[in-house]
């Protein structure tokens, strides 16, 4: 028997203005429970504003948004808190706030009345830093960091949620190979250990380095949705970035080129 999917929508549609052109178009998609899945395409195509739509941060004009089963109509913020976390494509710490201050941050939809972490929330912190790999950053100042490590505590402030379901924006735009790496493997692990991780890029590389399944958008349209196999597949892709594309395997991946020989 088939899973439920983590994530259902149905018939998506939005726009930023009443009558403005369709961000998203009659969207269709199950994200499968406990792996990953990449959300692929150029920029401007709508992945970023679909992240929104599912985190009930923006209404859409149409369709329905299932998570974990419930119309996301139903669940409250606080309930949507503990069921997904998003990791941002950049997000701005205003304070000098320690990191060990901010992965705290992701404890907040398990806070009591008195809205204080306890020693529980302190443990789980010290426990997903010392998971990745950073916990002698913990009294490390976040805006002392470098990319890199900010985009790996902001992700272990999201893992601190204890979440289900895991959304990552364009996790690897800004980061070098030696960290791109290291959080596409952690994808990868996260994934493996059960939880639905969903996120967005426009790399086919990060796609295919830590996804089991992609979904390829364009013009906020699903044009293909399935296996990595099913759908990292050199006619589509060029369809998609409107640039010739070739698909080959290395060691076991595929990796895209652009096809010069055809431009």
């Amino acid at each position: 028997m088939t899973a439920p999917a983590a994530l259902s929508l149905r018939d998506l549609r939005f726009s930023y203005e009443p009558g403005g052109p369709e961000v998203l178009r009659s969207l269709t998609l199950d994200i499968p429970p406990g792996t990953a899945t990449a959300v692929l395409g150029p920029n401007g195509c709508g992945k970023t504003t679909l992240l929104h739509v599912v985190l009930g941060w923006l209404a859409p004009r149409g369709g329905e948004v299932v998570v974990a089963g419930r119309p996301q109509g139903e669940i409250s913020p606080r309930r949507r808190g503990r069921l997904v976390a998003l990791v941002p494509q950049t997000e701005h710490v205003p304070f000098d706030f320690s990191v060990l201050e901010y992965v705290l941050m992701g404890r907040t939809p398990h806070l009591g009345v008195l809205g204080m972490p306890g020693a529980q929330d302190h443990r789980i912190a010290l426990e997903t830093l010392e998971s990745l790999g950073l916990d002698h950053l913990s009294r490390r100042p976040v805006p002392e960091l470098s990319g890199g490590e900010r985009q790996m505590v902001t992700l272990a402030r999201a893992l601190a949620q204890r979440t289900p379901i895991l959304l990552l924006d364009e996790p690897t735009a800004h980061l070098d190979l030696s960290n791109k790496g290291r959080l596409l493997s952690t994808l990868r692990r996260l994934a493996d250990e059960g939880t639905t991780v969903l996120f967005t890029t426009h790399d086919p590389e990060a796609a295919a380095l830590a996804a089991r399944f992609v979904v390829l958008m364009r013009g906020g349209e699903v044009l293909a949705a399935g296996t990595q196999e099913e759908v990292l597949e050199a006619g589509r892709l060029s369809l998609t970035y409107g640039v010739p594309v070739r698909v080959v395997e290395i060691a076991g991946r595929r990796v895209v080129l652009l096809d010069e020989a055809a431009g």
